[in-house]
């Protein structure tokens, strides 16, 4: 039987990383006879690369043998030899060819074929003469069989009668044969290697095989996960593993019994305190157990000391002379717990140094811990105070860690590393007897570094703490408040967030600087419900005053950053001056995480008013900047106006799954976790399925509405209204309409409420909607928003004459094509189309077909369907591939399509078809999705009257 690709056990089906080694090998076999060494050190993936090899279709009918070495005591004679010819019975039964009579020396050891193999021979009174002709009888039977591969695994096990036959098979190996031995480098050099190296038929080919590397095991665990991995899980996962493949998948084996896989990329935190996998421990508690006790005791310290520990700090602490250090890490590096790198001892991956660490008694730990940090003391250079803070706390030494880690975090914050510096502080104030000095010290410090260090959620605690236990003078208290407001905005809380800078504004007069920043985050927009643009713009010019009595240039530029997102939000022309102007500043250039986090935000607030131009422009800059200074805190706000800008663009392909990732992750902001929903319901509105759309859109309005978030709140409610419209709910639509209208109403931007109000012009039906209209009106004037302004020609048209209706639906199309808005481009289109229809235009058919294809162009699979029964209403041709489908399938829907709608119509939820069908839920998601396409139809209500079969 040919081998699987994938040994039992594996959890990968793939074979990653070995394509080079697979071609030697094949190669190698290719061109009998042949011999090859597979080496490389325990759990590399010595057996499943010969697996694979052997797997390839196009050796699926090559006969091989494979024989297993075991690892005992006193391993048996010949034992994998006798194990690989056990499964030869068949085959010999199928040739009935005639056997070398020699081969019957074989009969009294494989009792198992003995029927097939010729009579048994007379013993010979000389055991080396016994053992000669039984080696001759294998070399025969091997013969016999050909052409085939011999595969022998873990040849460092085999017993010395083994290696003799090696040595005799390599002399006079038969021409038809190949053989393939798999071997650990840590075993030493085998007694075989020499017999093979001068072996007539040409020395052996090795193929040896090295760790994984980063992008490989990244690879490997998505493969297995289901997942693209982040690089914050990929690096630790990596670190952790050192790129061995068996260590790799125990360690996914181990985090899967704990995590849902999809959950599992985005918890890069479950790898820091992780249970070393039980297999993998007791293979590495099996090789320091073969080292002698003084070179265990050195290993110890070593794997106190760290991954790479150094020569002088490891013979300090464990007392020992060089020579002796030296001699215990060369036998741990001969037994694969250390390895060579950059000319140094290294343990071979983390977590066998965390196995060899639990191995020390505790008491013995928390000592070396002790004489590993005075040590480090005693040594030249910058003091480490890290590694100091490390081992003091592991120590027991309180007082040292904490003035090792508050250093640390000082020199963290020196080189712009906040989330350090966050972790260190974060440690430090868990101390339970620190001195009220000390900790409103590490507070303080805490607040400033927490928010670009990503610690909200374990920094907000204990800043709320110290604000209601501790009597702190004005300067310092309105500094802590200012630190907790923006740290609970990061995290989800608009509301909370805005009040405590509310508050921290009024104890800060007398710290100008600081006041000006906190005035400036009140001053946005996009922050909170319950606050006008008017009392925006006032803390606006309150931090411009502010930012003049500071004389800080560095505040006054992020005053001037809020002032162009304010107007940039209600669609005044001047931002475009202010941000072109700030832009050009070489303050602002000088600074590049404020520089970064700028072009991001005024890309999102020109999305906001449909000015995808300068949108891609600014996410451009802004995500450059970022890169060149490995600014952490905003790659997920990246990503996310990434997407944003791709779903205004109508670039979709895999949007919907890329959305999904972002939100399913623990995003480091919590808002920006939100404003992934928001995307992902508006695609999903599109895409489908209506229901999933439908739900992702009430929990955005559910979460923004209970923490005070008017942005994503209003534009949500928008879309759920557009959704609701779609879906011929008009109460419902009216209803979300009229929500979204009255934030904006109360917010006094007219820019974000227009949308709502076309939306809601449409659910009356065009009745007693002229006021709000003029409203919108007189609030939008000149704005520079084309998203806004097609929404109110589109409310116009709703209202005005029949003859008015059809210029102000052209004027829209116009401008969103103009902006380069596709998806609201196809939409208005339709609109003027279906417009042109009712009245009997020629022109509508080509409208509508034109909105059709880029429907298709983005898969949105629900306009699709309902701009298909549009045309058949209006006895308008629909082009293929749109004529009732996929081209496979034509205008029926496959027999997996038909299932799946048949019960959909009879009411049961996608998670119960894909119970009944065990199929995934995204899978049914997909079903239905085209199963409406192909019939035409809005939504699966309509299944339930539509003849499916």
């Amino acid at each position: 039987m040919p081998l699987g690709p994938a040994p039992s056990g594996s959890l990968s089906d793939v074979l990653v990383g070995r394509r080079s080694e697979l071609a030697l090998l094949r190669s190698v076999i290719g061109s009998p006879p042949a011999l090859a060494l597979v080496e490389g050190e325990a759990g590399i993936g010595k057996s499943r690369l010969v697996a694979e090899l052997l797997a390839a279709p196009d050796l699926a009918g090559t006969r091989r043998l494979v024989g297993q070495c075991e690892q005992l005591q006193e391993p048996l004679p010949l034992s994998p030899l006798l194990d690989a010819f056990r499964s030869a019975g068949a085959e010999l039964a199928r040739t009935g060819l005639p056997l070398n009579p020699v081969a019957g020396a074989l009969a009294p050891l494989l009792p198992e074929i003995a029927e097939h193999l010729p009579p048994p021979l007379p013993p010979l009174p000389d055991q080396r003469a016994e053992r000669h002709r039984v080696f001759r009888a294998a070399v025969a039977l091997l013969d016999h069989l050909g052409p085939l591969v011999l595969v022998l695994e873990d040849v460092h096990w085999a017993d010395a009668g083994t290696h003799d036959f090696l040595a005799f098979l390599a002399a006079h190996q038969p021409r038809d044969v190949a053989v393939i031995l798999t071997v650990r480098t840590e075993a030493g050099l085998l007694p075989i290697r020499e017999a093979f190296a001068r072996a007539p038929s040409g020395p052996a080919r090795t193929i040896s095989l090295a760790p994984l590397s980063l992008p490989e095991v990244e690879e490997l665990a998505g493969g297995v996960l289901g997942a693209e991995l982040p690089r914050t899980f990929a690096d630790p996962l990596y670190e952790k593993t050192g790129g061995i493949p068996f260590v790799v998948e125990e360690v996914l084996r181990t985090l899967l019994e704990r995590l849902p896989a999809g959950e599992i990329p985005g918890r890069p935190d479950v790898l820091a305190d992780l249970a070393v996998p039980t297999v993998l421990r007791d293979v590495v508690l099996q090789r320091l157990s073969s080292l002698d006790d003084p070179a265990q005791e050195i290993l110890g310290a070593a794997a106190v000391i760290g991954m790479t520990p150094d020569d002088r700090v490891l013979a300090e602490v464990s007392d020992r002379s060089p020579p002796e250090v030296a001699r215990a890490l060369a036998r741990a590096q001969a037994v694969g717990l250390l390895h060579e790198e950059d000319g140094r001892c290294r343990f071979r991956h983390a977590l066998a140094r965390q196995i060899v660490y639990e191995s020390v008694a505790v008491s013995g730990r928390r000592w070396l811990h002790l004489r590993t940090a005075r040590a480090l003391e005693s040594g030249s250079g910058p003091r480490p105070v890290a590694r100091l803070a490390h081992h003091f706390l592991h120590a027991g030494r309180t007082s040292d860690f904490v003035g090792n880690a508050e250093a640390a975090a000082d020199t963290a914050l020196s080189h712009g590393d906040d989330a350090t510096a966050a972790r260190f502080l974060l440690r430090a104030l868990e101390v339970g007897e620190l001195s009220r000095d000390v900790r409103v010290r590490l507070a303080v410090k805490l607040g400033r570094s927490a928010v670009d260090g990503l610690a909200h959620a374990e920094a907000v605690p204990i800043l709320e703490r110290l604000l209601a236990t501790e009597p702190l003078p004005a300067p310092l208290r309105g500094e802590l408040r200012f630190a907790l407001g923006r740290l609970l905005r990061q995290h989800g809380q608009a509301r909370a967030g805005y009040l405590q800078i509310e508050r921290a504004v009024e104890d800060l007069g007398e710290r100008p600087a600081l006041l000006g920043r906190a005035l400036a985050v009140l001053a946005a927009p996009e922050t909170v419900v319950d606050r006008h643009v008017s009392e925006h713009a006032a803390r606006c010019d309150q931090a411009e005053r502010a930012a003049r009595r500071s004389g800080d240039p560095d505040v006054a530029i992020a005053v001037r950053i809020t002032r162009a997102s304010l107007l940039l939000e209600q669609g005044d022309p001047e931002s475009w001056r202010l941000i072109d102007a700030l832009l050009a500043d070489d303050r602002l250039r000088a600074s590049p995480r404020e520089h970064a986090r700028a072009c991001l935000n005024w890309a999102q607030g020109a999305l906001h008013a449909g000015r995808l131009d300068r949108a891609e422009t600014l996410l451009a800059e802004g995500r450059r900047v970022a890169d060149e200074a490995e600014y952490l805190r905003v790659a997920e706000v990246v990503s996310l106006v990434t997407a944003a800008v791709d779903r205004a663009a109508g670039r979709w392909d895999g949007l919907e799954e890329r959305l999904r990732r972002l939100g399913d992750t623990s995003a480091a902001f919590a808002a920006a976790s939100l404003d992934s929903m928001l995307l992902r319901g508006s695609v999903l509105a599109a895409t489908g399925p209506a229901e999933q759309a439908v739900e992702v859109l009430r929990e955005v309005i559910a979460i923004a509405g209970r923490t005070g978030a008017v942005w994503p709140l209003i534009p949500a409610e928008t879309t759920l209204s557009r959704l609701l419209l779609s879906l011929d709910d008009a109460p419902g639509a009216a209803e979300h309409a009229t929500a979204a209208l009255d934030l904006a109403r109360a917010k006094g931007n007219w820019v974000w409420a227009a949308e709502s109000v076309s939306c809601l012009v449409d659910a009356l039906g065009g009745r007693g909607g002229a006021d709000v209209v003029a409203e919108l009106r007189a609030g939008l004037g000149g704005a520079d928003a084309p998203l806004a302004q097609a929404a109110l020609l589109t409310a116009e048209a709703a209202i005005a004459s029949a003859d008015d209706a059809g210029r102000f639906l052209d004027e829209a199309r116009v401008l969103l094509r103009k902006a380069g808005l596709r998806y609201e481009e196809a939409l208005a289109g339709e609109r003027l189309g279906r417009w042109h229809c009712e009245r009997g235009s020629g022109d509508g058919g080509a409208l509508l077909e034109e909105a059709l294809r880029a429907y298709g162009t983005m898969g949105a699979d629900r306009d699709i369907a309902r701009i298909c029964r549009v045309m058949r209403q209006n006895g308008v041709p629909i082009p293929y591939p749109w004529r009732g489908g996929r081209p496979s399938h034509g205008g029926t829907l496959s027999s997996r399509e038909r299932e799946v709608a048949l019960l959909a119509a009879a009411g049961k939820t996608n998670q119960e078809i894909a119970d009944a069908l065990f199929l995934s839920r995204r899978t049914v998601e997909s079903h239905i999705a085209n199963a409406l396409r192909k019939l035409g139809l809005a939504s699966r209500k309509e299944l339930r009257t539509f003849p499916v079969d």
